[in-house]
């Protein structure tokens, strides 16, 4: 009976038409408003920024020209080492003895350089062939060094010229020296396999090593130089470390890539 009155009571009055009608509450039109101006300025970020990435890839430091590895021209026994591991030599001079039957042959360097390794032992059989040295072409201790990046193939083509780059040398302790500095001075436009890694470092291990995860591409990385440091490179720290480096160091290197548009990453 109760709800039948209200009911008979609201016929009975009349319609409330002249009364306004709340649509929204004020904190939503603050929700649009922020949402929409938020949108906004992620579409123009999109459109005219840019992003940065890096690439890391495994470097060597070299003096630029690469090595070659030295082998040995006949089958004998090594009867003489005429020299040692980190000593410069010019071309022609002489690196081992070789006997065989028909006598003596001095096995010599091919290009003036700094011996690097030096495989062949006394008293060792060889043959025509084996590996008995790998010599660094460097003519002088002035020779500046570079870093060879070994950058993965699809990332070579997004590496700019001039692009930065910081190299983490397995001799020195980041956490105290910092980051060699560095850019790219060229980028190689064939992959490398192992066996022209190999041939330029004259280390056939590091060839493998590089190609483990495909045929990579090689960056060539000018060192910046710094009057002010012991090794004579600029570092991320004022100092860096208190001794020189030494070629055929290896690093870990980060490549900085071209900026990219936000909106590319949307667009085929």
């Amino acid at each position: 009976m109760q709800f039948r009155q209200q009911a008979l009571a609201k016929l009975q009055s009349p319609e409330e038409l002249d009364l306004p009608v709340r649509l929204a509450r004020p904190q939503g039109w603050l929700a649009l408003g922020v949402t929409v101006v938020v949108m906004a300025a992620a579409s123009m970020w999109a459109v005219t920024g840019s992003v940065a990435s890096t690439v890391g890839a495994p470097a060597v430091l070299t003096h630029g020209q690469g090595s070659y590895v030295l082998q040995s021209p006949v089958d004998g026994q090594v009867t003489a080492v005429l020299t040692r591991q980190g000593r410069r030599l010019p071309a022609g001079a002489p690196v081992l003895k070789v006997r065989t039957a028909e006598g003596e042959t001095v096995v010599r360097t091919v290009a003036a350089g700094r011996v690097t390794t030096l495989a062949a032992t006394l008293g060792q059989i060889v043959r025509t062939g084996t590996d008995v040295a790998a010599i660094e072409k460097v003519a002088h201790a002035s020779d500046p060094l570079y870093a060879t990046v070994y950058v993965p193939a699809e990332n070579a083509a997004a590496v700019p010229a001039h692009a930065r780059v910081d190299l983490t040398v397995a001799s020195v302790p980041a956490q105290r020296y910092g980051v060699l500095r560095g850019e790219v001075k060229s980028v190689d436009r064939t992959a490398q396999s192992a066996q022209s890694i190999a041939a330029f470092l004259g280390d056939r291990q590091l060839g493998e090593q590089f190609t483990r995860r495909g045929r990579p591409v090689a960056v060539l990385v000018k060192l910046l130089t710094s009057p002010s440091t012991r090794s004579g490179y600029r570092w991320s720290t004022a100092g860096g470390p208190p001794f020189r480096l030494e070629s055929m160091t290896l690093a870990t290197g980060a490549v900085r890539l071209a900026d990219q548009r936000p909106v590319d990453w949307l667009l085929p």
